[in-house]
């Protein structure tokens, strides 16, 4: 089946009481059962509901797993995917990651004894000097936020399985459309789904996807005896984005050349980061691992001025200053102050996140129209 046919129709069915051909919102938190515990699979909300079980299969086949499982965050997610971990164990993760991760690991998980480490993954195999006999996760983006540095999927995986690690990749950026890295050797896929698969910038719902079918349960333990579960209406509304997902991501990926192809260029414009330029770092890893390269796009200022970051980003007209990405309409976003505002500045440094960076979600309005407001907020 190819991706377009699967986005409408894998994993939904029509309903089976009225022939609806959209799943319908079960709005219940409790089913009625015949007897104490003659429930056919349905029993309470937070353990199963109807229309979020049809997203999750949507969601597994997508990304070519077997399972799927949604969460009320891309943040609670993350946190199913750490509480598989015990005191004492560690994780490796890219030094470039969202601050919403970094916080989460560094602010709550450190404490109850799980050690991170952040490393440069630009070099899959300098993965491997960090590994020790308590190593159990190994946790990257590709492409990162907000750098869009690429990390080798298939190489990382083959470390992991060297050392009996487990491998999570967070593909938010890249949605099932452009790269599925459990084909490429990853046990977890990560999304955040408030971002592209939901696609119109009203849902917030994280989502992780295995092939293993113990690793599923341990995480279906996980998801319902912590409860961060999402809504049928918002799994509803997931649903109904999903079945546009290659068409938007194709018009996110072609209108992403452009800005990239006109700010390459621009006076004013420092560094640019987009894996589809060929002097990105590991462009010929991009190549190989995604089908195209999106429509996030980061770059920094001639002077490194933040003030002038301020001022450009205030002048826009089509590009909103927002947190968040993904959407339908265009977005902009400064990560020092906003998304990344929680890594210290130390560490953004390092890996180049200036003060003057900014961030481009750059939508599926009329290239033009984009090339256009942002000649004139640079002006």
């Amino acid at each position: 089946m190819k991706f377009g046919t699967k986005a409408i129709h894998a994993g939904v069915e029509p309903d089976p009481s009225t022939g609806a051909i959209m799943t319908p919102v079960y709005q219940t938190s409790t089913y009625v059962q015949a007897s104490p515990g003659a429930h056919k699979g349905y029993e309470y909300s937070r353990t199963q509901n109807p229309t979020r079980d049809a997203l999750q299969k949507s969601l597994a086949a997508l990304e070519n797993g077997s399972h799927g499982l949604c969460f009320s965050s891309g943040l609670a997610a993350i946190d199913a995917v750490i509480k598989l971990l015990n005191p004492g164990d560690e994780v490796i993760a890219a030094n470039d990651l969202y601050g919403g991760t970094y916080r989460l690991f560094t602010k709550v998980f450190a404490k109850y004894g799980i050690k991170f480490h952040f490393v440069s993954m630009e070099k899959a195999i300098d993965i491997e000097q960090h590994i020790n006999k308590n190593t159990k996760l190994i946790w990257l983006e590709t492409p990162t936020n907000p750098m869009m540095n690429i990390i080798d999927i298939k190489a990382a995986a083959q470390i992991a399985r060297k050392h009996q690690v487990m491998l999570a990749v967070d593909n938010t950026f890249a949605t099932p459309y452009l790269q599925n890295p459990l084909d490429m050797g990853a046990d977890i896929v990560m999304h955040s789904v408030t971002k592209y698969l939901g696609g119109h910038s009203d849902v917030v719902m994280g989502a992780l996807i295995v092939k293993d079918k113990k690793l599923n349960d341990d995480l279906a333990f996980l998801q319902n005896s912590s409860g961060a579960t999402p809504g049928p209406q918002d799994c509803f509304l997931v649903l109904r984005g999903i079945k546009t997902l290659h068409l938007r991501m194709q018009r996110h990926s072609e209108n992403g050349r452009k800005i990239a192809e006109y700010l390459k260029t621009h006076p004013k414009v420092d560094k640019l980061y987009w894996p589809g330029l060929e002097n990105h770092p590991n462009h010929d890893i991009a190549k190989q691992q995604m089908r195209d390269f999106g429509g996030m796009i980061s770059f920094t200022l001639k002077g490194d001025s933040q003030e002038e970051a301020f001022r450009i980003m205030e002048r826009f007209k089509f590009f909103s200053l927002a947190e968040s990405l993904g959407g339908v309409e265009s977005l902009v976003n400064h990560p020092a102050t906003m998304t990344h505002a929680s890594i210290p500045k130390e560490e953004r440094i390092k890996v180049g996140l200036l003060d003057s960076l900014i961030r481009l979600s750059v939508g599926v309005e009329d290239a033009e129209d984009l090339i256009a407001d942002l000649e004139s907020a640079l002006d």
